[in-house]
């Protein structure tokens, strides 16, 4: 049960005491939305990020019943070019462990394939056209139908997939770009543990752009832990606009953001 409900402006908030409690509630929920779609329609089509702030709810999807994952494609929202394909940094590389090998989607589409030129050590001014080929084929993919669900996080500077605030575009006319990450968000990877230092940490990355994210009917955005308390407070509280991407998602009509107690602010408003 959670701790606390609200919504704010559009925005649907649940705040639990525990990241554990909080991935509990986000994948039955996330469970119950598949199992609803695939009772009308043939398949779902849904959109995955990849951070150590999902492991608990993707945990929960991976271990609920019912769900015919034979009818689901899968995508992910970001990656890094140039890593090679069995990098555990790569973020196709932490879905197939924590997910796909677990449910095995019906399809499952990967930002920079197996094989791929952008799938190995190598500069990234080296790649040339590849990364343009690449961002071509993921929107296509992409735009073959539209998007059920998104399963989302927030990053330490108001991010949402590699979206940090100088190259956020809620209009942005791509669905698929090349981005120059912001050094809070590269940072971040070191908190996370996936990198070393910021120096192993790339400096560019692939991502799906805002509109592609906020076309999905239905977003569910899982965000625990103190370090995305500012992150999370400035969602929720900002003005809607770049300098906070998160923000936008106050202005989606089915957006829910799941919280455990060290995210949740710090307000009379919100805290539990």
């Amino acid at each position: 049960m959670s701790l606390k409900r609200l919504t704010v402006d559009r925005l649907a908030v649940e705040i639990y005491d525990t990241r554990e409690a909080m991935g509990a509630a986000a994948g039955a929920a996330v469970a119950q939305k598949m199992i609803e779609l695939l009772t009308v329609q043939d398949s779902v089509r849904m959109i995955f990020a990849a951070a150590p702030s999902q492991n608990e709810f993707l945990d929960a999807l991976a271990r609920a019943g019912s769900i015919d994952w034979s009818r689901v494609t899968a995508f992910h929202m970001d990656d890094y070019p140039g890593l090679p394909d069995a990098a555990p940094q790569r973020f196709s590389s932490f879905l197939k462990a924590r997910l796909f090998d677990r449910v095995q989607p019906g399809r499952v589409h990967y930002l920079i394939p197996p094989a791929s030129p952008l799938a190995g050590k190598g500069a990234l001014w080296a790649m040339g056209d590849a990364v343009a080929d690449a961002c071509d084929r993921y929107a296509a993919r992409l735009s073959e139908r539209p998007i059920d669900i998104v399963c989302m996080g927030i990053g330490e500077n108001g991010h949402i997939a590699f979206n940090d605030p100088p190259v956020a575009d809620f209009h942005d006319p791509k669905l698929v770009k090349l981005v120059e990450l912001e050094e809070a968000c590269r940072l971040q990877q070191v908190h996370d543990g996936c990198f070393a230092t910021l120096e192993e940490v790339p400096t560019h990355a692939l991502t799906l752009t805002i509109p592609a994210l906020i076309g999905a009917r239905w977003l569910y955005c899982i965000v625990p832990g103190p370090a995305k308390r500012e992150a999370v407070t400035r969602t929720l509280n900002d003005p809607v606009g770049t300098a906070c991407p998160a923000t936008i998602l106050r202005r989606h009509p089915q957006a829910r953001l799941y919280l455990d107690r060290q995210s949740a602010p710090r307000d009379p408003a919100t805290e539990p």
